[in-house]
């Protein structure tokens, strides 16, 4: 198991490669090339620059979190060959620099979506939060307001200035789309960029909706277990897995998380631990990672991936904005760097209780 954190990247993030290291047994990053759009070419200068900047802080690349999949290749449009070819040779170039993990999602218009991102809890920390009835009285035309008036100044990743100028057309271009649809896509995409995967052991880690449900009248095709076995059949290679991510698969409550890491064991090069709140069946809040502070138990997350022979890329995920930091919401240094060393302590006991059986 390798702990990470997310990293935005040189003037995208308040964190610094420095704070990162100081973290123990944090060892690496998860970054990406921030200011990319989607369906853009990678080019391998641009990697090794990113590479070296992280290199000479004493880090390392773990894996890419997110070369994103455009919409032209969610849809199926004419484009979508062209940015098929753009990502397969981006691929190559991340491998030919020795990077060989990357999460990614298939979510149409909106990689993820919350009602509120700085929600305030009893001990005055704030969260990111969901409710139902809030989205169900949401003009999804208004959003970008809507999250620009949320998110402290910073540019929300899934929520780019570029995207939410353009949701209108968006929203027009997926009329037609169906879960079936989206799904031939993906299978499609997939397919494609296998052999480039192969070449370079790249493992590709799918992340789960978020919340695991349609909105806005949107197809969604990785939600649960059903979904993902489906998936990783469909293209049934080592190179095609998932991004466990226990906050967005946990959004929906009749989601287990046990089932699904036994179910997908092998397939998981990329885990994000968090934990949630469960106020109701149609809201929930981001928690700090401790199980006692949320809905999930932690330490039997970390027991299955342990016992399923897990030996990937983790990383904690959202955190409570704490301690009056000010940072991009649900990524700030404290409350993370809380996660991964709380996790690191529960990996830790579990590999000393089974080495002593």
């Amino acid at each position: 198991m390798e702990m990470t954190l997310r990293w935005y990247g040189p003037g995208y993030d308040t964190v610094t490669l420095e704070q990162i290291r100081q973290i123990p047994g944090v060892h690496g990053v998860i970054t990406t090339l921030y200011d990319k759009q989607a369906g853009e070419l990678w080019t391998q200068e641009e990697i090794h620059k990113l590479k070296t900047t992280v290199e000479e802080a004493g880090l390392k690349i773990m894996g890419i979190e997110s070369v994103n999949v455009s919409d032209d290749i969610k849809i199926g449009t004419a484009k979508r060959d062209e940015h098929i070819a753009n990502y397969i040779k981006t691929l190559e170039n991340l491998g030919k620099e020795d990077i060989h993990m990357v999460c990614y999602n298939f979510m149409p218009v909106f990689d993820w979506t919350r009602t509120e991102l700085a929600r305030v809890r009893a001990d005055g920390s704030t969260v990111l939060a969901y409710n139902q009835d809030t989205v169900d009285k949401l003009d999804p035309d208004h959003m970008k307001e809507s999250v620009e008036a949320m998110s402290n100044g910073f540019i929300m990743p899934g929520w780019e200035p570029e995207r939410l100028d353009k949701l209108k057309e968006l929203f027009d271009k997926y009329k037609d789309v169906d879960e079936k649809k989206l799904f031939e896509n993906l299978v499609y995409f997939l397919e494609a960029i296998g052999p480039v995967c192969e070449k370079y052991d790249i493992k590709m880690g799918i992340h789960p909706d978020d919340p695991a449900w349609p909105i806005f009248g949107l197809p969604r095709i990785i939600t649960g277990k059903e979904s993902i076995m489906k998936m990783l059949k469909a293209v049934d290679k080592p190179y095609n897995g998932i991004t466990l991510c226990t906050g967005s698969l946990g959004s929906n409550q009749h989601n287990e998380i046990l089932e699904i890491i036994e179910a997908a064991k092998g397939r998981i090069p990329f885990a994000h631990v968090r934990n949630l709140k469960y106020n109701n069946p149609r809201d929930f809040e981001e928690a700090a990672h401790l199980s006692s502070d949320g809905s999930m138990d932690m330490y039997k997350i970390m027991k299955k991936l342990y016992d399923t022979g897990f030996d990937g890329v983790i990383r904690p995920d959202h955190g409570r904005m704490i301690w009056g930091e000010k940072a991009m919401p649900g990524y700030g240094l404290y409350d993370r760097a809380l996660g991964a060393y709380y996790l690191e302590g529960l990996w830790e006991a579990i590999d000393k209780n089974a080495k002593a059986e």
